[in-house]
Parts: structure tokens; C-alpha cells; sequence
């Protein structure tokens, strides 16, 4: 979790507190140590955010404090709505409980007024038909192409044959129907496209690999333009 993110959920925890949260408490709430919300709820403190309380007590955050407002045209409220409920149906653990958690954090800096318009908006979106993958957490797939960390899966294809790869991972692509990873296939040299159900096992490696500087991606979305062109579907 980036420290910005750790202050302002921080400060969410105290606004909507009943009574003095101790630093254990809080750091158990945001999984990390004591010692990390000692040091951060200092340095809201210099900042001059009105936390008062001590080590051992507890502390609380001064009625009256709040966050700056985001000001969001109705166009935009919607769209975060319509958004969060998207990324409900990826196949995804993680993505689900983040969206969750940004809806949480939305809400509670709109004006009331606004409120209903994302808790009860009027959008309804279909589950998709992925199904959901069993051999692979997806979250391992994500982090792997933040950290540009290879993978080696066991890929079972359309006939239930199991090969082992070293991949490296580039994007994820989220259909209605199959969610892909796409990545640079060691054994066949070449980009492939891995429908994320049939990895039947993965592992995160140690051992990194070169982007060439953006150039990896940019040539992967090339060859997702050419195929888009020519109308190829997963596979």
C-alpha cells in the first residue's frame, strides 16, 4: 500500500470512528505494524491535521476536520458507479474487494446529496460468463506484470494437453467471456494469449525481464490493433 493511500485511509478510520482507535487497532484494520502507524500519524499531526490522543489511549480525529471535497459532474459519478460494478464481475478476488474499497472511499466524500447516486444508482450489470480460474490468483498476475517478474505456468490448451512455460507477462484483457493473460512465450518466442482458466498452475520467479523501455507493450497492443482489424476472437 503507498503511504498516500495509508494516510488517507487513516483518516477514513477516524472519521468514522465512535470512540479513541488505538494504533494497534488501526494497523491491524490496514495490515501493517504499530510502529508504521505511530510514524504516519505523526506525521499527520506536523501537518497539522487535528489528531489528538497518545501511544496506549488511542486517538481521534477533531469533529469538524474533513478531507477536501472531490467535486464530480453527475457524468462522472456514474461512470465510477457503472465502473465498480464492472469490475465485480472480473473473475478477480482482488479487483472486487478494490472496487468495493473505492466506492467506500467515493462515498465518503461526496456531499450526502450525491451519495445515493453511487450506493443506489440505477445501473445494472450482468455477471459475464468467465469462468473462474482455479489453478492461478489472478492478483499473482497482476502483481507479476507491475514487477515485470516472470511466470512459469502449467497451460493446459483446448484438449486438455499441459505444457510448462516460462512466460513473460504483459497485460491483462478482460472479456465478457474469458479473461487473458498476454505475454511473451519463451518456448514458442513469440507473443501468446493465455486464457487465465486453463493455467493449471503458476509461480511468480524471481528473475526479472526487460520491457526495452515500453517497447514490449507498445508491440503487444500493436498486435491486439491488427487482430481487432481482422476480427480474430479469443481463443
Amino acid at each position: 500500500m503507498r503511504r498516500a493511500d495509508r494516510l488517507f485511509d487513516i483518516l477514513q478510520a477516524l472519521r468514522v470512528a465512535t470512540k479513541p482507535m488505538t494504533a494497534a487497532a488501526i494497523a491491524e484494520r490496514l495490515e501493517v505494524t504499530v510502529r508504521t502507524i505511530y510514524r504516519d500519524i505523526a506525521s499527520l499531526q506536523a501537518s497539522r491535521v487535528p489528531i489528538e490522543g497518545a501511544a496506549g489511549i488511542g486517538y481521534v480525529l477533531q469533529r469538524g476536520f474533513d478531507l477536501p471535497p472531490l467535486m464530480f459532474t453527475a457524468d462522472e459519478v456514474d461512470a465510477i458507479a457503472v465502473g465498480a460494478r464492472l469490475v465485480r464481475r472480473l473473475r478477480d478476488p482482488g479487483l472486487q474487494v478494490a472496487a468495493d474499497r473505492v466506492l467506500e472511499k467515493v462515498t465518503a466524500v461526496l456531499p450526502e446529496t450525491h451519495r445515493d447516486q453511487v450506493l443506489a444508482a440505477p445501473f445494472f450489470v450482468s455477471d459475464g460468463d468467465a469462468e473462474t480460474p482455479t489453478g492461478v490468483n489472478p492478483g499473482d498476475l497482476r502483481l507479476a506484470i507491475r514487477e515485470t517478474r516472470k511466470l512459469r505456468i502449467t497451460y493446459a490448451d483446448q484438449h486438455s494437453r499441459q505444457t510448462e512455460r516460462i512466460v513473460w507477462p504483459v497485460a491483462m484483457a478482460y472479456y465478457v467471456d474469458v479473461t487473458l493473460l498476454g505475454a511473451w512465450c519463451e518456448l514458442r518466442g513469440d507473443f501468446r494469449h493465455f486464457r487465465v482458466e486453463r493455467i493449471v498452475t503458476s509461480a511468480v520467479l524471481d528473475e526479472r525481464f526487460s520491457t526495452d523501455n515500453g517497447k514490449l507493450m507498445q508491440r503487444w497492443f500493436a498486435l491486439q490493433a491488427e487482430r481487432t482489424q481482422a476480427g480474430d476472437q479469443p481463443s
